[in-house]
């Protein structure tokens, strides 16, 4: 007798993020339901190589639908039961929050509240959500803790994670419905969205061409590795002790931005050519998380250093190229 796997929602699982999530979740005998609107904010044939290795997986049912349409939800989503949403859909960056906040609200609001929406009437009871440590905004408090209470964030971007934050505990406290925020920390690895730093930097960096430098260098992050961040999800999937919770997924240490330009000019034999530029508007200056919660009630323990993780990045990249 075959048994029925559980099924689990992935939004934005065509993504940097979600496709390593649901090659881990294939890996534990989950069923998968992939939900991704191929957002045009970098290009469809990218997310398309993302998911290629198990796009035809019998396991992984594939919608392309925008979580801002919740009708395209319920038509589409009909399966009788699902275990868990894991909500990693958002429009992303910082910066360019900036220039469209309305559209950030709603994608990342309004999506959300539509998901939760569907969660309430179809009877999922998790609900994990991705959101950021840009939501810590100015805070000289670091390591940055989730019992902080005076969030001071400084981009539309940040502004629309921590309302769904809160929406999540309003749905919590109405519905029963746990919701778990992930407050991931500048994540990297192979698939890196071609917009951030590291993706950005390394691909400039082999052809000679200068990077972006803004500010001094002294700016500082604390850079987390993708196969960790996908560790810390899984493990969120598996807590049961509350029904609402927010949880730092980061590395717990932090490295400037001059030295992971030269940690990359190291991994790849090569030396940058700086272009210097002013710091931009809605960037914080320090990011360092607290991971002591995630480490006692999930167990969350990252194993990879940056350095680790750029030379497997490298590995990835020269395939890609």
């Amino acid at each position: 007798m075959l048994i029925k796997k559980e099924n689990i929602i992935v939004t934005g699982g065509a993504g940097f993020i979600g496709s390593h999530l649901v090659e881990l979740l294939l890996e534990h005998n989950f069923a998968v339901t992939i939900i991704d609107n191929f957002d045009s904010f970098y290009s469809k044939e990218i997310k398309q190589k993302n998911i290629a290795s198990f796009i035809s997986n019998p396991d992984v049912t594939f919608l392309e639908i925008d979580i801002v349409d919740s009708n395209a939800l319920d038509q589409n989503l009909k399966k009788e039961a699902y275990k868990a949403i894991i909500h990693l859909a958002a429009k992303a960056g910082v910066r360019p929050s900036i220039n469209n906040p309305i559209a950030y609200y709603k994608t990342n609001v309004e999506g959300t509240q539509n998901l939760l929406e569907f969660a309430k009437r179809k009877n999922i009871l998790q609900f994990i959500f991705s959101s950021s440590s840009s939501v810590y905004g100015i805070n000289d408090n670091f390591p940055w803790k989730e019992s902080d209470e005076l969030l001071k964030p400084i981009s539309p971007y940040a502004s629309t994670k921590l309302s769904c934050e809160l929406l999540g505990h309003v749905y919590s406290h109405l519905y029963g419905i746990q919701f778990l925020s992930l407050r991931f920390f500048t994540v990297f690895g192979p698939r890196q969205r071609p917009d951030l730093a590291i993706n950005l930097f390394s691909k400039k960096i082999l052809k000679g061409e200068p990077i972006d430098f803004y500010g001094d260098g002294t700016t500082k992050r604390d850079y987390t590795y993708v196969g960790d961040i996908v560790d810390g999800i899984y493990k969120a999937l598996h807590y049961n002790q509350s029904l609402f919770e927010v949880f730092n997924l980061g590395n717990n240490k932090v490295v400037s931005l001059s030295e992971m330009v030269s940690m990359l000019e190291e991994v790849f034999e090569k030396n940058a050519i700086i272009n210097y530029l002013p710091e931009q508007p809605g960037d914080v200056a320090y990011t360092m998380a607290d991971i002591t919660k995630a480490n006692e009630k999930l167990n969350y323990n990252p194993q990879t250093s940056l350095n680790e993780g750029l030379i497997k990045y490298k590995q990835w990249l020269e395939k890609q190229l």
